[in-house]
């Protein structure tokens, strides 16, 4: 092994964490002797588990227990809260700026670093649809899954207190485009969530709300198979939830949804979880990318062509060496990307050692997916489950997966609460704006970040 050898983790997610993780524990004696050093570069102080997003949202697990923060889990390791910008591999740099680098006035710093992993992830894909940056929210990060947990409360209690009856018809009609597992679980939770509250409302009862999932291709959630992506159709319908495939949202402007079919629903709720594209980061870099704009990697999930530098989870194509086509790759998800860093991190300490590295390779074993308390749909090496059994199942793996004991520990006991109380209703959506108030009451005036936000509570 090199005198020092300086390892810079870029993300802090799935493949960012159990990477980071996992280092830590095979270089513990090089770290402790300081011939290692591990830097990880994160937007965010913590790792989110996003399969649980719809829970959080939903109010079954608290916002806290779905993070698992870094600095806890990764002691041995330079956690930086900023974003890498730029990589320029030739010279072994990479351009970070900090919360405080505004302020310092002296711009980005330059890192320097031996070996580096590519891990910053995916963002929503936006489309430049009329009206959709003014009026959507995505549902990716914790922030978005309480915002709109917020948000579809406050338009019940909206249309609860007004005389109007547009701003209420506008009010019970949420929009959810995408029918992804993203899009379905997030629908199904909340609509449940939402159906539950209305017993709270004396002029509100759940047919009053209109939910729509707006889908372009003719199925949803492909990952479970189409026989269980209709029975997943079924289901919502049979809760009155209108499912429009082969349909696209044109435009959201003023308000009010155009569908491609035509249809138009006044609304102040539109959901946009269809699809993700990779991180901008990955064209900042000198390294090479394959069509869709992901890194090129080998199996072994180093970059393509490039030495000392690694890859996996969204940001990266890596071939997947159990499909029956050649040139296939591995599917996004979670699943992978777990497997993908434990391989990548033994790759690297391989490496630094001189040993031969290993291929990754993951057979997919399924998909398991929740359409609220009690319902869900799950294909498991085979095995097709619906309704509770799937849901339990469900629950089971995702407690599994999570990290930390800690964590585990906490959801499972709000999952026990959950089944002897009875469903929080609160929206706290002052806490997207906390200043508004005082500012108001010292005789200013909200700044932006206070005012009418179409993302937040509004």
């Amino acid at each position: 092994m090199k005198e020092r050898a300086r390892i810079l983790v870029v993300g802090g997610g799935y493949v960012g964490m159990y990477t980071a993780l996992r280092l830590q524990r095979k270089l513990k004696p090089e770290l402790g002797r300081g011939e290692a050093e591990i830097t990880v570069v994160t937007p965010d102080p913590y790792m989110t588990y996003q399969p649980f997003l719809p829970e959080a949202a939903a109010g079954s697990i608290s916002p806290r227990h779905v993070v698992v923060p870094l600095r806890r889990v990764l002691p041995h390791c330079r956690v930086v809260v900023g974003e890498v910008t730029a990589v320029n591999h030739a010279k072994r740099t990479a351009t970070l700026t900090t919360l405080a680098t505004d302020e310092e006035g002296t711009g980005p710093e330059q890192l320097t670093y031996d070996e580096i992993v590519l891990a910053p992830g995916s963002v929503s894909r936006a489309l430049p649809i009329p009206g959709l940056a003014e009026h959507a929210i995505g549902f990716k990060t914790v922030e978005e899954a309480i915002g709109l947990r917020n948000h579809v409360i406050e338009q019940l209690d909206i249309a609860s207190s007004t005389r109007d009856p547009a701003i209420r018809d506008a009010a019970l009609t949420f929009v959810f485009v995408g029918g992804g597992y993203a899009g379905v679980e997030a629908l199904g939770e909340l609509e449940d969530m939402a159906r539950y509250t209305t017993r709270y409302y004396h002029n509100v009862k759940p047919e009053d709300m209109k939910w729509i999932l707006v889908e372009a291709s003719d199925r949803i959630l492909p990952e479970v198979g189409p026989d269980l992506g209709r029975y997943t159709v079924s289901e919502l319908r049979r809760r009155n939830i209108e499912v429009r495939l082969d349909t696209r949202l044109e435009s959201c402007a003023d308000r009010v949804a155009v569908l491609s079919d035509g249809a138009r629903f006044p609304t102040r709720t539109v959901v946009w979880t269809a699809g993700v594209k990779p991180h901008p980061l990955l064209a900042a870099t000198d390294l090479p990318r394959d069509e869709r704009g992901r890194l090129k990697c080998t199996p072994e999930l180093t970059i393509d062509g490039a030495t000392h530098a690694w890859a996996a989870g969204d940001a990266a194509a890596v071939p997947d060496v159990t499909a029956a086509e050649p040139g296939a790759n591995t599917a996004p998800n979670a699943q992978h990307a777990v497997r993908q860093a434990e391989v990548l991190a033994e790759n690297i300490v391989r490496s630094l050692h001189g040993e031969p590295l290993r291929t990754y390779s993951h057979k997919y074993v399924g998909s398991v997916a929740s359409l609220g308390l009690h319902k869900g749909v799950a294909h498991v090496y085979g095995r097709k489950l619906k309704g509770y059994p799937a849901w339990f199942m469900h629950r089971a793996y995702h407690l599994s997966r999570v990290p930390t004991f800690n964590r585990k520990a906490r959801v499972l006991a709000e999952w026990t609460l959950a089944g002897l109380f009875k469903r929080e209703i609160v929206s706290l959506g002052s806490l997207e704006h906390p200043r508004a108030e005082f500012e108001l009451a010292a005789g200013g005036k909200p700044s932006d970040e206070s005012s009418d936000d179409p993302k937040g509570s509004s």
